[in-house]
Order: C-alpha cells, then structure tokens, then sequence
C-alpha cells in the first residue's frame, strides 16, 4: 500500500476494515494520464472499466486490497475517500 497516495480520511478508514476483500470503499482515483492497455485492464478487472476512455479521474467502490493495489501502481496520482455531503438545513 503506497499511504502516500491516501487521503487521511482514507487512510484512517482503512485501518479499521475487518474484511479486506469486500468492496466497503468508494473513493475517487486520479491517474497521470487516461489508462490504456494494461492499465485500462487492471481497472476493469477491478470493477473501474465502464468509461475509461480519455479520463483520468473515476469513481469506484472497492476492497482494501483493491485499494492497496491500485496505490502501487505508477500512473496513479492519488485516491480519496467519496464523503456523504449533507444537505444545509432550509431556513
């Protein structure tokens, strides 16, 4: 797991999974560059492939091991925890 990439929120999320295999995540993954080939693979394989073309940002839900996965490798720039936003109360 490559924790520079890590937001801190996602970080501090991932040391409390009890399951390291189940996709409990969603987080948004910046790339260098809009991933073709083999990268594009590694990201359909990992549930991430619908709409890759020409992107480099993309929303994905997965496992802390897919996490840990896709950190390593050198095309990824960052990941970040996806937060629930609450409405502001109507006043």
């Amino acid at each position: 797991m490559e924790y520079r990439k890590l937001d801190a929120a996602l970080t501090a999320a991932l040391e409390e999974v009890q399951d390291r295999e189940r996709p409990a995540f969603t987080v948004f993954v910046h790339t260098e560059r809009a991933p073709e080939g083999p990268e594009a693979a590694l990201m359909d394989r990992l549930g991430i492939g619908e709409g890759t073309s020409g992107r480099r940002v993309f929303t994905a839900t997965l496992s802390a091991r897919g996490i840990a996965e896709l950190s390593g490798q050198p095309w990824v720039r960052y990941l970040t925890l996806s937060r629930r936003l609450n409405p502001r109360d109507a006043e």
